[in-house]
């Protein structure tokens, strides 16, 4: 299978987490508008109440995210990395990647120590290069190295992914040693895998032109038929302030330039929903080819192990571990 052809077939998950991320969104506006309206109608504290309604939509949407959308990707990357490991892929696709997933994470607990513990180890060893290059060139080298690490951050989403990929695809190890296997990987072949910096930044900054700039028009076409929506936010913020003595950015007391924040803010929300849903799992396809066939071919040492145990303190938690 090429990686059309996989995305092609597991498209599916992409799917049901935008539908997912959409009921979310929903959730977020709805709680938002409620809080807006509650509290405007009952004692003209707009403001406070659509600061209440916000906390409710987010609190939500955590827990949604909990139970749902990240074992929802887990089984995606599963599913890839069989689909360029073995070349097949089953019929019912989603239902096996599901299954799959319950399998590997008896617990859902279990499932996110290892993802977050992924995370960690590539953030430590990213704030470790920063740290050398201050030590080394100055403040220059810091500026230089911190541009570095603000590139590695934005990896570090796709190398966990190819790691629980990883995790996912070697059924007869444990969890806790195909993590960290996939931590020695990356870091033995990063020169191979890191040539995918182009299309990870090519194509996510073409689809945020092309993407965000579409729906921040519509957004605030939407918008703009609710004046007096702004009108009344923008006048509450500025009593707040008044009352507190406080100074805001001037943008949020204009409903004009408030209500071209508020376009910005849904074009980046769905920008990066659609971004999900079609180019990343592109992407990551690819990125997630280069970096299993490196490790199918890769006899991996106590020693490389070592290495990466005196890097980072989470690798060290995460290999003692292993099963």
């Amino acid at each position: 299978m090429n990686n059309f052809q996989v995305f092609k077939k597991t498209i599916s998950f992409s799917l049901v987490n935008f539908l997912v991320g959409l009921l979310e969104f929903g959730i977020l506006v709805g709680a938002c508008l409620i809080g807006f309206y509650l509290m405007n109608t009952a004692n003209d504290k707009a403001l406070i109440g659509l600061l209440i309604g916000f906390i409710v939509g987010i609190l939500i949407i955590v827990l949604l995210n909990f139970l749902v959308n990240n074992r929802i990707k887990a089984a995606q990357v599963g599913m890839m990395a069989k689909g360029v490991v073995d070349g097949e892929l089953p019929d019912k696709v989603f239902v096996s990647g599901i299954k799959e997933v319950n399998e590997r994470f008896g617990r859902i607990t279990m499932f996110f120590i290892v993802t977050g513990a992924i995370k960690s180890m590539f953030r430590q060893l990213g704030r470790a290069i920063n740290k050398l290059g201050t030590a080394v060139g100055g403040e220059v080298g810091g500026t230089v190295t911190s541009a570095i690490d603000s590139f590695i951050q934005i990896l570090i989403g796709y190398l966990a992914d190819c790691c629980l990929g990883w995790v996912m695809y070697n059924k007869k190890k444990g969890v806790a040693q195909s993590a960290c296997e996939g931590a020695v990987i990356f870091f033995k072949h990063g020169k191979t895998l890191i040539r995918n910096i182009g299309r990870i930044f090519g194509l996510g900054f073409l689809s945020f032109l092309v993407i965000g700039g579409a729906f921040f028009g519509l957004s605030y076409l939407i918008l703009n038929q609710f004046p007096q929506l702004f009108q009344s936010l923008a006048n509450e913020i500025t009593e707040v302030a008044q009352r507190n003595s406080t100074e805001v950015a001037e943008f949020l007391t204009n409903p004009t330039t408030l209500m071209l924040f508020a376009a910005v803010i849904i074009a980046v929300i769905f920008w990066t929903m659609i971004h999900g849903l079609l180019v990343r799992p592109f992407i990551l396809v690819g990125v997630l080819r280069n970096f299993m066939t490196s490790g199918m071919k890769e006899q991996i040492t106590e020693q490389d192990f070592d290495i990466l145990d005196s890097k980072s303190p989470r690798f060290a938690k995460m290999r003692a571990r292993m099963d």
